[in-house]
Parts: structure tokens; sequence; C-alpha cells
């Protein structure tokens, strides 16, 4: 079962990461890029600014920055504890990966930190200000699925290993938020 499974899941990236053209390659590499997502922090620092006002905020960014690390410190863990190889490191498939980066990075790939991360700052935030500013959950969902599928595309990461971080993150995202409310409520500032 697990095998067919993983059999399944390389055989979908083939497919997935060979779609890729030189033509969309910059694209990809910039959405992957970490950075590339600071104007939409920068919006959504400001949207929060507006709904909860500069100390709530404080506390928000306390509370994001946790969110980051329980999530980048469990992917660390499971990247580690599962040591499942990453596609261009697996010998099933030398010569098929699709490699658009320079690099591959670590060895391991389960689960994809850069899914979870954007997952779960995307649910975190449509949680908080959703019902505020229309659309802003439907954006949020779009860019951590685009983060998540870059991952494949630039052929570092195995579906799975996307999935299964955009439900990490969903899930962390959703405590984060609730914890963020229940803080306010017990301690309100």
């Amino acid at each position: 079962m697990l095998e067919s499974l993983i059999e399944f899941d390389k055989e979908l990236f083939l497919f997935l990461n060979n779609l890729g053209t030189p033509t969309w390659d910059g694209f990809w590499m910039f959405l992957t890029n970490k950075f590339s997502a600071i104007p939409l922090y920068v919006l959504l620092l400001f949207l929060s600014y507006r709904v909860f006002g500069p100390r709530k905020v404080l506390l928000l960014l306390v509370a994001v920055a946790l969110l980051i690390t329980v999530t980048n410190g469990l992917a660390d863990f499971l990247k580690y504890g599962v040591q499942r190889l990453r596609p261009c490191f697996d010998a099933d498939l030398e010569g098929a990966v699709r490699l658009v980066k320079d690099s591959c990075g670590g060895r391991f790939s389960y689960f994809s930190a850069h899914a979870a991360n954007s997952m779960a700052v995307a649910f975190f935030f449509s949680t908080l200000l959703g019902s505020k500013f229309r659309y802003l959950g439907v954006l949020l969902l779009f860019w951590a699925l685009m983060v998540g599928y870059s991952r494949i595309y630039i052929g570092v990461h195995f579906p799975l290993d996307v999935v299964s971080g955009l439900g990490i993150g969903l899930f962390f995202g959703w405590v984060f938020a609730k914890l963020y409310i229940f803080a306010l409520h017990k301690y309100p500032l």
C-alpha cells in the first residue's frame, strides 16, 4: 500500500514537473523565493493594523513568528525523521527530474516547509481578517497553493510533500488564529 502510494507520488511528480517550460521558469522561481512574498506580508500587516490597532498587531507579530517557528521546526524534524529523498536525489528518477534551480537543497523532502508556512500564514490571516476584507481568504489560499505547486515545478518536492505541508500549515494556521483570538479575549489590550 505505502509502496504504491509512493510510486504514484513519483509518477505524479514527473508529470507535473515536466509540464514546465523555460518560458515560465522565472515566474515560478520568483514565486518560490521566500522574499517575493514581502509585499504580501506588508499588506497583511497594514490590514491587521487597520483592524486591530498597534498593540494587538504586536501580539499578532509574535503569534506569526511562533507559527512559522513551529511549522519550520516540525518540517525539519520530520525531514530528518522520515528521510525521504528529494526528487533530485532519488536514484529512481535520475535524469527525469526537471530541476529549475541551481541546486536541489537539502537531501530530504518530507514535508515541504514552504508549503506549510505559506498555508499557515494564509489560513491564519484568512481567519482573522477574512470577514473584514472580501476575497482576502481566496487570494491567500490561491497564493499558498501556488507556492506549494512551485516546489514541484522547480523539482525539489514531491506532490505528497506539498499536500502534507499544506495540510499541516492549515492545521497550525487554525490553531494559532484560535490562540490569538483567545489571547485577545482573555487579555484585552
